[in-house]
C-alpha cells in the first residue's frame, strides 16, 4: 500500500511547526494534522508573551548581566532536582537544551527574522542558596511581537512547503490510533470533524463527519499536554501536592486535553513523570474570557506583600516571582485554594505584567510608541480594565475597608482587619531603610540594583499604607493550570521508547507532548522561558531526525 506522505505531524503547534518547517526544507512530504480549524495554527504559543530562555546573550550583556553556560547549568541543575532512574533521557535534554540557549539558539532565531525586546526579565528568582531553585541572574527574553511574533516564521516556513507541494495542512483530524505494518506504526487513524468557524480559543464542535486512515514512514507526535483537562490534571495531581484545589482556572483552552498522548501510550510508546506539572499560583478570572474558565497569569515584580487565605503571610522565600512549585506546594498545605496579593496603586503601575498575547497588545503590535508609554504614571490599560471590571480585584482607601471587601468576595471571613493592618504596618517599619531584617525588603532592594528591574520592573520602595502611594489594592489569586512537565520518553533523536526502553519504530514526538524533550527536561521546576524554546528545539530535533531517517 502506498504512502500518504513520507511524515504525519500530530498538532500544528510550535513544536509541530517547527518539526514541519525542517522535513519540508529537507524535501520530504509531510502531512499536518490537528484538530482545531485553521485559525488555530500556532497552537498555545500564539497566546503566550513570547518568553525565552537564552545564556549570555548580547541583550543581558548590555544589561550588564554576567552569565555562562557554567551558571546556567548549575541553575538548571538546582531547579530541576533530578532524582528518578527516568531521568536519564530528560537529563540528557537539559544538557543538550542547555548547550543549545547558550549556543546557536538565537543566531538560529535571529535568521529567520526574530527580534528580542532589549530588557531581559527575571523571572523564578529562587532566593535559596547557589545550588538550589531558581535563575541566578535576568534570562527571560520577549519576542518582540509576543507570541504571534515567534509562531511567525515558522508558519511562514510551513507555508512555503505548502506552495512547493510538500506540505498538506489538514485540519479538524483528530487522531484516535495509531497502527503497525510489519513491527512499525506506519497508519495514523481518526475522525474527520464537521468544519468550524469557532474564533482562535473558543470551544469547536467535536462532531465527527467521517473517518480517516494515513500512511506515512513515520509519525512526530507534537499534540501538547493535558492542561485544558482538569479530569486528567487531578488524575495525575501528585500525591507530595496533597489534594488538587477544587476550583481552578484555564491557562489553555479546552482542546489541550491529553487524547494523543493516550494514543501514544496504547501503541507503545512510554509516558513518565506524569505527576509532575507546572501550575501557576497568580491566576485572576479572566473577566473577557475566551475559553472556558480562562485564567490569566500575574507576572509580578517582588513588592506585593503575599497572604494566604487567612492573611498570614506567606514563609521565606516566596514571594512574588520567585518559586512557583514551592508557592502551590505551601498554598496546598493550608486547606485553601487561594492567597492574595496586597499592594499598593504605585506597586501595580510599575509591577503587574499579565501574560498572554492579547494582554500586551503594545509589544504583541510591535509598537514602540506604546510601550514606552508603560513609563506614564498609571497602570496599563489591559491592567485597568482588570482593576475595572475583575472578578478578583479589591480596590479601598483603608484598612478596614480592604478586609471586609476581600471577605465579601471570599463569602468566608477569614481575613481580620487588625491582622492585616499589622501585617502591613510591620512591612512599612521595614521598608524605611535601605536594608532590613526582612527578606522581602531585602530583596527588593536587591531587585533594583539590576539596571532592567530599576527602569520598568520594580516600583521604589514605599510605605502601603503612604496615602500618596495609594489607593489599596487586594487580588484574590487562584491555581491556574498551564504545562505537563512529564511526557512521552524520547531519546536525543527524539524516538518514543517503550517500556524496554527501545525505540517504538516510526513513532518521534516533541514539545509539550515529550516533556519539552525526554519526557520531562525540566524535572520538578521550570526555570521559565524554556517551554516555547523547548518547543524549538524538540521540533527541530525531531524534524531532523525525521527527515534523516525516512530518507
Amino acid at each position: 500500500m502506498a504512502y500518504d506522505a513520507d511524515v504525519i505531524v500530530v498538532g500544528a503547534g510550535l513544536a509541530g511547526l517547527a518539526a514541519t518547517a525542517e522535513l519540508a526544507e529537507a524535501g520530504r512530504r509531510v502531512i499536518l494534522l490537528d484538530q482545531e480549524p485553521e485559525q488555530a495554527l500556532g497552537g498555545q504559543a500564539h497566546w503566550s508573551f513570547g518568553g525565552l530562555f537564552f545564556v549570555d546573550s548580547p541583550e543581558q550583556r548590555r544589561m550588564r548581566v554576567k552569565d555562562s553556560r557554567e551558571l546556567a547549568w548549575q541553575d538548571w541543575l538546582g531547579t530541576a532536582a533530578f532524582d528518578r532512574p527516568e531521568d536519564h533521557w530528560p537529563r540528557r535534554w537539559a544538557e543538550a537544551y542547555v548547550d543549545f540557549a547558550a549556543g546557536e539558539k538565537r543566531a538560529w532565531l535571529r535568521s529567520q527574522g526574530l527580534k528580542i525586546f532589549p530588557v531581559v526579565g527575571w523571572a523564578e528568582r529562587g532566593g535559596y542558596d547557589a545550588g538550589g531553585h531558581g535563575n541566578s541572574v535576568p534570562r527571560f527574553h520577549i519576542t518582540w511581537g509576543t507570541g504571534p511574533g515567534l509562531v511567525e516564521p515558522f508558519e511562514r516556513r510551513v507555508r512555503a512547503g505548502v506552495a512547493r507541494g510538500l506540505v498538506e495542512l489538514r485540519f479538524r483530524h483528530r487522531v484516535t490510533g495509531l497502527e503497525r505494518t510489519g513491527g512499525a506504526v506506519d497508519t495514523v487513524t481518526g475522525e474527520v470533524l464537521v468544519p468550524s468557524a469557532a474564533p482562535r480559543g473558543t470551544a469547536s464542535s467535536r462532531e465527527a463527519a467521517e473517518t480517516f486512515a494515513l500512511r506515512a514512514q513515520a509519525v512526530i507526535v507534537t499534540s501538547g499536554g493535558i492542561g485544558g483537562n482538569h479530569e486528567l490534571v487531578r488524575a495525575n495531581w501528585p500525591e507530595r501536592l496533597g489534594t488538587p484545589p477544587e476550583k481552578m482556572l484555564s491557562g489553555v483552552p479546552a482542546h489541550v486535553d491529553g487524547l494523543m498522548l493516550g494514543v501514544t501510550e496504547q501503541a507503545g510508546g512510554r509516558m513518565i513523570n506524569r505527576d509532575r506539572m507546572w501550575h501557576y499560583t497568580e491566576g485572576i478570572e479572566n473577566w473577557n474570557p475566551i475559553w472556558h474558565r480562562h485564567g490569566i497569569r500575574i507576572l509580578p515584580g517582588p513588592s506585593s506583600l503575599w497572604l494566604d487565605a487567612t492573611g498570614e503571610r506567606l514563609p521565606v522565600p516566596l514571594f512574588p516571582g520567585f518559586d512557583t512549585l514551592g508557592t502551590l506546594d505551601h498554598i496546598m498545605r493550608t486547606g485553601h485554594g487561594y492567597t492574595w496579593f496586597v499592594l499598593s496603586q504605585k506597586i501595580i503601575e510599575k509591577e503587574f505584567t499579565l501574560s498572554g498575547s492579547e494582554q500586551n497588545p503594545d509589544l504583541t503590535g510591535r509598537s514602540v510608541r506604546d510601550v514606552l508609554g508603560r513609563a506614564r504614571h498609571g497602570a496599563p490599560g489591559p491592567v485597568r480594565a482588570f482593576m475595572e471590571h475583575g472578578a478578583d480585584f479589591v480596590i479601598e482607601s483603608d484598612v478596614t475597608a480592604l478586609a471586609r471587601r476581600m471577605n465579601e468576595l471570599t463569602g468566608e471571613g477569614l481575613i481580620d482587619a487588625d491582622t492585616l493592618r499589622r501585617a502591613i504596618t510591620a512591612r512599612d517599619r521595614e521598608i524605611r531603610n535601605p536594608f532590613a531584617k526582612d527578606s522581602q525588603v531585602t530583596a527588593i532592594h536587591g531587585a533594583r540594583r539590576y539596571l532592567g528591574d530599576r527602569l520598568i520592573r520594580v516600583a521604589s520602595p514605599h510605605r502601603l499604607l503612604d496615602p500618596a502611594a495609594g489607593p489599596l489594592i487586594a487580588v484574590r489569586l487562584n491555581i491556574l493550570t498551564r504545562k505537563s512537565l512529564g511526557g512521552l520518553e524520547t531519546d536525543l533523536s527524539s524516538r518514543v521508547l517503550t517500556d524496554s526502553g527501545d525505540p517504538l519504530p516510526g513513532v518521534y514526538a516533541a514539545g509539550e507532548a515529550a516533556g519539552f524533550g525526554g519526557g520531562g527536561v525540566h524535572g520538578y521546576r521550570s526555570l521559565e522561558g524554556t517551554f516555547l524554546g523547548g518547543c524549538l528545539f524538540s521540533g527541530r530535533t525531531a524534524g531532523r531526525a525525521a527527515a534523516r531517517d525516512v530518507g
